[in-house]
């Protein structure tokens, strides 16, 4: 019985969208299955073009390079007409001499041709791909990325309608040259930055734009964090802001009162484990510097938001490097990451500075005990029995869960140990405001006993109902 090829009676247009959405050496593969297929290129709008996709016949053809990749892209870009508009350029190669011109006049073809987002990807090796000038100019383009062994030199950049522009990893790029392709796209709405490149100064740690609405930021480099005097963020219209970094010395994180939501991952270049039972809160050298960084100018930027999330390493930078504590006043959801390396010192001023609290969600509740993990945390510290004692007394008096409005309580990653089930009994016994408690576990061992154990604990709030997932 012959099977139907009911694909080929599709319409051209029809034909043409399928074409885009499958890899082009894919879809130029379709052009040997008739004559029905063999002009059907033209209509494709969307082209990436990937030389990891390239089978070479050697090892050493795959590393001193061959024209099999330039060959086929320069086949498809013949097969374009003149009207043929292009929406989407995927460019992944690899660099191995000196010559761009290829690069350039494939770029320059597309952009011709009203381009409206642009991949460009260049593995790193013995060699840049020097980005011209003429490449840096497009009234159509919306979306750019930008990521491996490029180098920029940006003199005069404008793209007027560039909403998403993403830099990651680009390893000829400073912060000067990232500045002026910012200030060259007017209307840029969502910005992904990752630099874990030490040249300086250092892509990423400036960020200055009225028009970003969504920042994401990554970066990576702890031996370079010493010669970045401020690292800044200034964008009055910033809704969403992801970052992470490691601890610089200062920060200053203003105009940022639209921001809503925050996430915050920041990391401490040393160890703080000399510290986990001293009483010594002055995390200062004697010449009044910081030991490890001072964050209190970003946790000060960002005071007006809804949404936070913190990671492990945050809450430890917020306790060793954060001076005074704001108030976030609008603070409706907090989520936090626990891990067992990780303390929960700042957890108690954490809560009392976010006095309308509505939803705390955390992700493992297995953390590093201290001295400091204070009223929040019902772990038990190496300490003097007596001073034990008298601290129970004050704590019982003055913990931080009994003036906290939380109503929802989200833990995920619940694994049924004694410490755990100890920590939500002290959740559940001082949340007095607490409506729900959502509780998803780790594993599909004992489900039934950890939920018979959670069920018997007592609860300071009568209209407290549990939920498990």
């Amino acid at each position: 019985m012959r099977c139907r090829d009911s694909i080929s009676k599709l319409p051209d247009e029809i034909l043409g969208k399928i074409l885009s959405i499958v890899p082009t050496k894919v879809a130029a593969s379709t052009s040997v299955l008739s004559k029905r297929w063999r002009n059907l290129m033209v209509l494709v709008d969307n082209i990436c073009f990937d030389e990891s996709m390239v089978v070479y016949p050697n090892k050493e053809e795959e590393t001193r390079g061959s024209h099999l990749f330039s060959d086929f892209v320069e086949k498809q870009f013949s097969l374009l007409r003149n009207s043929h508009i292009i929406k989407k350029l995927s460019l992944s190669h690899a660099t191995r001499d000196c010559t761009n011109y290829e690069y350039y006049r494939w770029i320059w073809t597309v952009m011709e041709r009203g381009l409206l987002e642009l991949h460009l990807h260049a593995s790193r090796g013995n060699y840049y791909v020097f980005i011209e000038k003429e490449l840096l100019t497009s009234n159509t383009l919306v979306k750019l990325t930008l990521s491996g062994a490029y180098i920029l030199s940006v003199q005069r950049v404008f793209f007027p309608a560039l909403k998403s522009l993403s830099i990651s990893s680009v390893s000829g790029l400073d912060g000067p040259n990232f500045g002026g392709l910012i200030r060259g796209c007017p209307v840029l709405e969502e910005l992904y930055i990752r630099n874990d490149q030490s040249r300086l100064p250092c892509y990423g740690t400036v960020v200055r734009s009225a028009s970003i609405k969504r920042l994401v930021v990554f970066l990576n480099f702890p031996d370079a964090k010493d010669d970045h005097v401020v690292t800044y963020c200034g964008a009055p219209n910033l809704v969403y802001l992801d970052y992470s970094s490691y601890v610089f010395e200062n920060y200053q994180f203003v105009d940022l009162d639209t921001l809503v939501e925050a996430r915050i991952s920041i990391r401490l270049c040393e160890s703080t484990i000399r510290f986990d039972y001293s009483n010594d809160d002055d995390y200062y050298y004697d010449d009044g510097k910081p030991i490890f960084g001072d964050v209190t100018n970003l946790v000060g930027g960002i005071t007006n938001i809804t949404t936070l999330h913190l990671s492990p390493d945050s809450l430890e930078a917020f306790h060793f490097c954060c001076e005074s504590m704001p108030v976030f006043k609008n603070l409706l959801n907090l989520s936090i990451k626990s891990q067992k390396e990780k303390g929960w010192q700042v957890m108690p001023i954490l809560l009392k500075s976010c006095p309308n609290l509505h939803t705390l969600a955390i992700k493992g509740l297995v953390h590093r005990v201290t001295n400091k993990c204070g009223d929040a945390c019902a772990c038990n510290p190496k300490k003097n029995h007596k001073h034990k004692k008298t601290k129970i007394v004050k704590e019982e008096k003055l913990c931080c869960l009994e003036t906290c409005q939380v109503k929802v309580l989200k833990i995920s990653d619940y694994g049924g140990s004694f410490q755990e089930l100890k920590q939500m009994k002290h959740f559940m016994g001082k949340l007095k405001c607490l409506e729900t408690v959502k509780v998803g576990f780790n594993t599909n061992d004992n489900i039934e006993v950890f939920q018979a154990n959670l069920m018997g604990l007592p609860r300071a709030s009568s209209k407290c109902n549990l939920q498990f997932h």
